[in-house]
């Protein structure tokens, strides 16, 4: 069976996050819960990654280059080192992509496109930190199915 594009970039985003983001997050020299898939509780924290199809330029277009948006959500709970881990989580994400920005040979390039903060609506209420990581994945058109 084929595997979509799309599963391959989630694939290769998942495989990031739990090697080399996870490698950097241990690398800091202060302890940040790793990042985990799947039904964990305790010191991990699971990100949500969403993917969708957004709008190309003329030269993708011209070129045949498919672009996808893809954020990144992580969800920490609240602490007095939330906001830090938040930091830490969206360093890791930016380094790590900095070192494989074709996703392994997935993509053709990936880009943070942006970062957010979202601390919880009402402080100590043992809500949850978010930090948003939006990137921009681009791949080639005809790769599609294959």
């Amino acid at each position: 069976m084929k595997d979509f594009i799309e599963q391959k970039i989630i694939s290769a985003v998942r495989g990031l996050l739990k090697g080399k983001v996870n490698i950097l997050l241990g690398d800091m020299g202060f302890q940040i819960p790793l990042v985990e898939f799947g039904n964990y509780s305790g010191y991990v924290v699971v990100p949500v990654i969403a993917l969708s199809s957004c709008e190309r330029s003329e030269k993708e277009r011209i070129i045949k280059l498919d672009a996808y948006s893809l954020t990144i959500t992580f969800n920490v709970p609240e602490t007095e080192d939330s906001e830090l881990f938040c930091y830490a989580y969206a360093c890791a994400v930016c380094k790590a992509l900095g070192e494989n920005p074709t996703l392994g040979g997935v993509a053709e390039k990936v880009t943070v496109s942006g970062k957010k903060y979202l601390p919880p609506k009402i402080a100590n209420s043992g809500m949850e930190w978010q930090v948003v990581i939006s990137l921009r994945v681009t791949v080639e058109a005809m790769g599609n199915g294959e």
